[in-house]
């Protein structure tokens, strides 16, 4: 069956229970798009390709039944290769990964999403251990972008990132330390959502900035992301920064949102120098034509500059680099040749931040969490808006390492504040590549900020755009 839109979450949800199609059908189809694509795109390290096909077919008999887990049930899923999982072993895309680190099993995240129904295709790629670049010289795949293989899919969620955005999967997980599942949802033209630190437990995950590290959703609508996130929030033992809070429901709160009108929404237009000045022309005509958008629906909109952007952008790279060397020392010693060559000179500036400067850092993120609180009371914000990035994704340089400008990411000062931020598909750059609109919220507002990307998600059609190398 060849259809005019691809599958959502959302309209696969409703085929298994129509009847328009099974899980076992997904399943099979994604498993021959990945046949297909996977060569030229690199989005797997690890496929389940018997173990799918069997959860696939009892969702279908559970479904039969009326056993009915909810929107998840049956639906083909990618969890990046940092995440822990019972099928295989964990790799982050490194030589020098301890190999019964993945020993554990499922982590919370992958095993709520499973007690919900998802069927979990496989490990989708990542950079090494989340935070290198492409590096051809090891053994794995380099993934690839779907609207120009020449094109990198942005780091660290890249296989999730290009295997949505592709038709490979429906959905899957990332994580989110400076931006890495907004850089591969803007980069790949899907949505993507980095929840409020400590929505969401990070047990099962590959460590690279305690402080800093998100694990989030990525899908191609705001509706599939609320799905997810219904599933995935909630506080777990085994990880001491989740909040206790009361489960919501992501999708009633979404729906109930902002689907016909924005009156009475205010949103904060970001107007800092990093933003203006690190965006190319082309992305912020298309980011004013997306605010554009959302004022002739009802919202109104303030231009407002965010009290010390740049400390907390700044702070986000040097916490994470920190607290990465910290975890990678001893095997950095032993085994530096076996590290890619951008992940270990990423990582060994972390041995140049001193614990006076760690505790810097702290004290203005705290500042500065205070400050931007009390800017968004004081001019009456719901939200604020940025693009997620400067441009549209980078070309391969170099031996793999693309050519990015640290300051053309609009994401790592909401990793410093925690608050959620959410890149939805804004529209295109003069080359045809993607662009993404950043949506920021106070702490645990995610469910407001996704609300608001559902219902510009109603205004336009960027999230159901295919790229020239899809299923």
């Amino acid at each position: 069956m060849t259809r005019q839109e691809p599958w959502t979450i959302r309209t696969a949800a409703a085929a298994l229970r129509s009847g328009e199609t099974t899980s076992v059908a997904l399943v099979r189809s994604a498993h021959a798009a990945a046949d297909l694509l996977d060569p030229q795109m690199g989005t797997w390290l690890d496929r389940y390709t018997e173990q799918s096909l069997s959860r696939a077919e009892q969702a279908d008999a559970e479904l039969a039944e009326g056993r009915d887990l909810g929107p998840l049930h049956g639906i083909p899923l990618g969890i990046k290769d940092i995440l822990s999982t019972d099928e295989g072993p964990t790799t982050a895309q490194s030589l020098t990964m301890d190999p019964t680190w993945g020993d554990q099993g499922d982590g919370p995240v992958v095993a709520r999403l499973r007690a919900a129904g998802a069927v979990i295709m496989g490990k989708t790629t990542t950079m090494e251990y989340a935070i290198g670049r492409p590096d051809f010289s090891k053994p794995f795949p380099v993934p690839r972008n779907p609207w120009n293989l020449d094109r990198w899919t942005g780091g660290s969620s890249s296989g999730t990132g290009n295997g949505v955005a592709s038709g490979q999967i429906l959905g899957g997980l990332g994580t989110d330390t400076g931006g890495s599942v907004r850089l591969p949802a803007a980069y790949n033209g899907v949505s993507g959502h980095k929840p409020t630190f400590g929505l969401v437990p990070k047990s099962g995950c590959v460590p690279l900035g305690m402080s800093y590290d998100h694990v989030g959703p990525l899908a191609r609508s705001a509706w599939d992301c609320a799905a997810l996130l219904s599933v995935m929030a909630g506080a777990d033992p085994s990880d001491r920064t989740t909040v206790e809070r009361p489960a919501i429901d992501y999708v009633a709160q979404l729906e109930q949102g902002f689907e016909r009108s924005l009156d009475g929404l205010t949103v904060g237009i970001i107007t800092n120098d990093a933003i203006t000045e690190g965006s190319d022309e082309a992305t912020m005509a298309v980011f004013d034509d997306a605010v554009a958008a959302l004022t002739a629906a009802g919202a109104t909109a303030k231009r407002v500059e965010v009290p010390l952007y740049d400390e907390l952008a700044a702070g986000a790279f040097l916490g994470l680099q920190a607290e990465a060397f910290a975890w990678h020392r001893d095997r950095l010693a032993e085994r530096w040749d076996d590290y890619g060559r951008p992940t270990r000179l990423t990582i060994v500036q972390g041995a140049l931040i001193s614990a006076g400067d760690i505790v810097q850092i702290e004290r203005v993120r705290q500042v500065a969490r205070r400050q931007v609180e009390a800017m968004v009371d004081a001019e009456g914000l719901d939200v604020l808006l940025s693009p997620t990035t400067g441009h549209g994704a980078t070309p391969f340089t170099g031996g793999g390492t693309e050519a990015l400008s640290i300051r053309s990411l609009h994401t790592p000062a909401w990793n410093s504040t925690g608050w959620p931020a959410f890149s939805v598909p804004m529209g295109f750059d003069p080359d045809g590549l993607p662009l993404g609109l950043q949506i920021i919220g106070r702490p645990f507002a995610d469910d407001l900020v996704l609300a608001i990307g559902h219902a510009y998600q109603h205004l336009t059609d960027w999230h159901l755009r295919r790229p020239p190398h899809h299923a």
